[in-house]
């Protein structure tokens, strides 16, 4: 089979996180009963007046800076005709000419290193109906709640070459706009979007292939799976001497397979012409100075604090990051806690297990930072061992404070230096050929012996304590 070179570009549509919509005052909702939260503007009654939501504008200013777009400081608004079911006015008010951000870029981590993906534009628009095909009596329900719920179109210039980059594109984009607080970004609910362009050409050929977009992608995995297979499809058609026509495909999730929606024979011609129901807006700079300045930490400089501040694995960080929630609850835990890495590795680890075990979310639990601060430095303290603190891993994160938890399991830890002699000295003397053997070379029994101590001390004695001061008493009976 022929090498060829991959050219993958996506569109994203993101809905912004407003109370009301992007031209009238109908609430933004999700699950609402159908056609319960819309009006006579979203429906384009006779007479209706659009008004730009001034909210909207501000969230577009922010995702334009955390994506590193010049902003457009006049808004400017446009008419794209065309006549669907889901669209009640007969034309979308969007952004053609005068895009609110040109020209920004996210970084994204390959197997190869750090690659820019640049992005062409976004443009603020208003969302069409929502459609729900019934193809067992062959009808379309539409409900018009979500008809004029304000978007950002982020269109990528054709950088990816790969369904591993276009995934992390995506959760690049996804991870910041979250973090900013743009969108809920929630791709099951649909108030993220992803349409990809997939086209492949001749290995070093400077004419592009035919491209093939891809709709409505509902997760990153499937964004990944979807390029993947497109781009095998197009290699078997033209190794096999066909063509690749354009065409508007779908993934099907239970086939794994890109199918064909429609093919495309040309441009369609949307008559866009400037909305003559809305006069140019010219944005005051020291307002967008003033959201720039008050933006909240975005993703990658967090991960850079993360690694300076707390000294945390790259690893670790990737994974505390991704969850923004999990994130905030961690920095509310170092108000309390000196011990970054331990907070960590107990979020990670039993603190996400038990999550996930309960189908809870950290900011829907009863934990409370402070208390994981506690436990933390309980174990530091040599209060309780490590083993020990798992066991209260389910009153911990029902609420219960770990102290209080532990005292009444009757759970503690015995650091004493003297009572857990006098405790090696017992073992020592009751075990002359595990003595015998240490001095033979084998270094397993220290193992036997600190398990003796533990047994006598009912897995109270400080396991570290016991350790050292086993191995102290070895070398002074074997006289090293």
């Amino acid at each position: 089979m022929a090498d060829y070179d991959v050219t993958i570009g996506i569109e994203i549509h993101v809905q912004l996180k407003t109370a009301t919509k992007m031209f009238s005052g109908a609430p933004c909702t999700y699950g609402r009963k159908a056609n319960t939260a819309v009006n006579e503007i979203d429906l384009g009654e006779p007479g209706a007046m659009p008004c730009v939501n001034r909210e909207a504008v501000k969230l577009a200013v922010e995702a334009c800076t955390a994506l590193h777009l010049t902003i457009d400081p006049v808004v400017k608004f446009d008419r794209k005709n065309y006549y669907y079911s889901d669209l009640p006015k007969g034309f979308q008010i969007t952004q053609q000419f005068h895009p609110i951000g040109r020209n920004g870029y996210v970084m994204i981590d390959t197997p190869n290193g750090k690659k820019k993906i640049r992005i062409n534009r976004i443009h603020m628009e208003e969302d069409t109906a929502k459609q729900y095909h019934l193809a067992s009596v062959n009808e379309t329900l539409l409900d018009y709640n979500r008809a004029g719920t304000p978007l950002i179109e982020i269109v990528s210039e054709p950088d990816m070459t790969t369904g591993q980059e276009a995934e992390a594109y995506v959760e690049a984009l996804r991870q910041t706009l979250y973090y900013v607080g743009v969108s809920d970004v929630k791709m099951e609910e649909g108030s993220m979007r992803c349409d990809v362009n997939v086209s492949i050409k001749p290995k070093g050929s400077s004419v592009l292939g035919t491209k093939n977009e891809i709709k409505n992608l509902n997760s990153i995995s499937n964004i990944g799976k979807a390029v993947d297979y497109e781009v095998e499809r197009q290699k078997k058609v033209l190794e096999s001497g066909g063509e690749v026509h354009q065409e508007t495909r779908r993934w099907d999730d239970k086939t794994q397979t890109t199918e064909l929606m429609r093919r495309k024979e040309g441009n369609v011609d949307y008559k866009f012409f400037p909305e003559p129901n809305i006069f140019p807006i010219r944005l005051d700079p020291e307002w967008i100075r003033n959201i720039q300045e008050h933006m909240p930490e975005l993703p990658d400089a967090r991960k850079e604090r993360y690694e300076k501040e707390y000294g945390l694995s790259e690893h670790d960080i990737n994974i505390l990051i991704a969850n923004k929630e999990m994130s905030e609850f961690f920095e509310q835990c170092m108000k309390t806690s000196k011990n970054a890495k331990s907070v960590c590795n107990w979020l990670l680890s039993d603190v996400s297990a038990w999550l996930n075990k309960n189908e809870k979310t950290i900011d829907h639990c009863a934990l409370k930072p402070e208390d994981l601060s506690e436990l933390v430095a309980m174990i530091d303290d040599g209060k309780i061992s490590s083993k020990q603190a798992k066991e209260l891993i389910d009153d911990v994160m029902n609420g219960k404070n770990p102290e209080e938890a532990a005292k009444a399991k009757g759970l503690s830890q015995i650091s004493d230096a003297g009572a857990i002699e006098t405790m090696v000295q017992s073992v020592l003397d009751a075990n002359p050929q595990a003595i015998s053997d240490y001095a033979a070379g084998k270094d397993r029994a220290v193992g036997f012996l600190v398990g003796q101590v533990m047994k006598q001390s009912k897995g109270k004695a400080n396991p570290g304590m016991v350790s050292g001061l086993i191995k102290e008493g070895l070398a002074k009976r074997i006289g090293k």
